[in-house]
């Protein structure tokens, strides 16, 4: 979803049996959601933003991170300059065999540039920057961040802070495509998007898992967090994020914190 300022709320949504045989369509709202105007297909090849929510620039362009999985996990955008009436195809931005991304979520950083965190097979949550708006990006690169082959989303704040949901789990080498347990699923913020802090653990039982989650931030500037609860219910958090202290994440490893030892043992998924 993605509420135009003093606008419309749109809906974007995908149709199709997997992934790779996707189309995307929308849906607009004048009244909050209530009612909703008739399905409206995308163009031939856009299927819209992919699990994430897309972002309004500064130029007036409505930016999606979008990705797909036919040939291997490839990241692309499609931009609109009329709010979702004609679409324009950005990248993909790698070939799918190098790097493997999809999911991104779009963050903006004070000095103009974008950034993207991406979900992949490589262990590490992947980025890649842009300096003209999102027109064009630099090559995929890992963070310090870990990632087991699950979804994460990211959110700018109003006070500039980049704020991360996702699970900090670093699967081993060994494993096939980088999968590792969904839990705990963690928040961590960022200044800069490269230095990240250790804010919260929303959940670290090992009874997996807690996946795709969705974040925003309210106009009252509270945090909301949606994610898949053990693959049986859906669960919303509110955080204050004035009230986030954070410890610095070093060498990719979730800092130790006082009174609290993390589960031993393994990952439960019954």
């Amino acid at each position: 979803m993605f509420q135009v300022p003093d606008g419309d709320l749109l809906l974007f949504y995908k149709i199709g049996p997997s992934p790779s045989t996707w189309k995307g369509w929308m849906k607009s709202s004048s009244d909050n959601g209530k009612t909703w105007s008739a399905a409206k297909a995308l163009p031939e090849g856009f299927i819209g933003p992919v699990k994430n929510k897309p972002v309004l620039l500064s130029n007036g362009v409505l930016l999606s991170g979008s990705s797909t999985e036919g040939n291997g996990w490839r990241v692309h955008f499609e931009s609109s300059s009329d709010l979702g009436n004609t679409w324009t195809m950005i990248g993909p931005i790698n070939d799918g065999k190098t790097t493997n991304a999809i999911q991104p979520s779009i963050l903006i950083h004070k000095n103009g540039k974008l950034q993207i965190l991406a979900r992949s097979k490589d262990r590490a949550i992947m980025q890649a920057w842009s300096s003209d708006l999102g027109k064009t990006w630099s090559a995929l690169t890992p963070t310090t961040l870990p990632n087991n082959n699950s979804g994460t989303d990211a959110v700018t704040l109003k006070d500039g802070r980049q704020l991360l949901v996702y699970n900090h789990v670093l699967p081993p080498d060994s494993v096939k495509n980088g999968k590792g347990a969904r839990t705990p699923l963690n928040l961590a913020y960022s200044s800069d998007g490269i230095n990240w802090y250790a804010a919260a653990i929303l959940e670290d039982s090992p009874i997996s898992q807690y996946s795709y989650p969705s974040i925003i931030q309210s106009k009252d500037g509270m945090v909301h967090i949606v994610y898949t609860w053990r693959r049986k219910k859906i669960k919303y958090v509110k955080v204050d994020p004035k009230k986030l202290i954070g410890k610095k994440i070093i060498d990719g490893k979730w800092p130790a914190m006082k009174g609290y030892t993390a589960p031993k043992s393994v990952e439960i998924e019954d």
